[in-house]
């Protein structure tokens, strides 16, 4: 069921014209700051894929994808979820070295997204993928990475504020960084989106690590496919997962935001544990799965980063719909409408 929520008195800072000047102006600078940090590059990617290869997503691994039938092929193929294993196998056959990676406009259909201030059935994102050496599957080189991403980000913020006045700066300097089992039990009581909450409004921006594998007290924060992120490998530490997701505190809605999720991608054993922990052993025979098990891939980190989502954050905004073109329910239309608030 569609959900919108107007804050009360909200009026949007900029513009309907200002607003697409202000969106082009913001993907290009951190575009262009996301490639200098991570030492990217810009490929092509697709928008479909066979699904006989075993490249597209399931994200919480019960996604349905769009599903169409191609004439002159006679072979069905699927809109993509997202790009983390296309990425990981381009990454190989690209020939790519260590401390080199790519980056791609990713484009997709979720279907069954639950659509509301923040969620709509079309996804924009800025794919990434890099290639690491086994030393650098760690917390450390992960905790080095979100880093210089939020370093982009803050950058982005400086420089839209210097162009567009009205446009005050609101994230802290630094990010802080949790793992989901501490967070749980800071906040025993309370379910993970509440835990997201209370964190991120303390501290205005944080990276929780290790979504996807058992805490504690054998819950999860959240669900995770099991062949892309290591959510299952244990540090030096003792904590579990490689893994975690960017989130801040978005100051219009009053609520965590999420804007990346990301991790150090699965090597040969922690695809073999997290198959067998999910109960999706039968994978192994599929093409990307078989050329990991045998080794053929590279060792990668990488994730996305919802460009409709940052904007949306640095720009102001309380609904998506007012910086991405999409279909919204009517019920949803005449809220906004009511608010003043213009959809595409």
């Amino acid at each position: 069921m569609s959900k919108v929520i107007v804050p009360k008195g909200y009026k949007a800072t900029l513009g309907l014209y200002d607003t697409q000047t202000a969106i082009g102006m913001l993907k290009r600078i951190f575009e262009e700051r996301l490639c200098n940090v991570l030492n990217l590059k810009r490929v092509s990617a697709p928008l479909f894929v066979d699904p006989e290869t075993g490249l597209n997503d399931d994200l919480n691994g019960i996604e349905r994808p769009v599903r169409f039938d191609i004439k002159d092929t006679g072979k069905d193929a699927v809109v993509v979820h997202s790009l983390a294993k296309w990425k990981r196998m381009a990454l190989g056959v690209y020939c790519f070295h260590e401390g080199e990676g790519l980056y791609t406009d990713m484009n997709a259909i979720r279907r069954d997204e639950e659509m509301d201030n923040l969620h709509s059935v079309y996804v924009d994102q800025w794919d990434w993928e890099k290639v690491i050496t086994p030393e650098e599957r760690t917390p450390e080189r992960l905790q080095l990475c979100v880093e210089r991403i939020y370093a982009a980000l803050k950058r982005t913020e400086f420089l839209l504020s210097e162009q567009f006045p009205v446009l005050q700066p609101f994230l802290p300097d630094r990010i802080h960084f949790i793992h989901a089992e501490e967070l749980r039990k800071q906040y025993p009581g309370l379910s993970p989106k509440e835990r997201e909450e209370r964190i991120a409004c303390q501290f205005g921006a944080v990276f929780i690590r290790g979504i996807g594998g058992a805490l504690g007290d054998g819950t999860i924060h959240d669900d995770r496919s099991p062949d892309y992120d290591d959510w299952s490998t244990e540090a030096e530490d003792g904590s579990v997962g490689l893994n975690g997701d960017i989130i801040v505190w978005n100051p219009v809605l009053q609520s965590a935001f999420e804007i990346s999720s990301m991790g150090i991608r699965v090597d040969r054993a922690a695809l073999e544990k997290q198959l067998w922990l999910k109960n999706a052993g039968d994978r192994k025979k599929l093409y990307f799965h078989s050329l990991l098990l045998e080794g053929k891939l590279p060792q990668t980190m990488g994730g996305g980063i919802g460009q409709s989502r940052l904007c949306m954050l640095l720009l102001q905004k309380c609904h998506i719909g007012e910086v991405q073109a999409g279909l919204w329910p009517d019920e949803v239309l005449t809220e906004c409408e009511k608010a003043g608030v213009f959809l595409f």
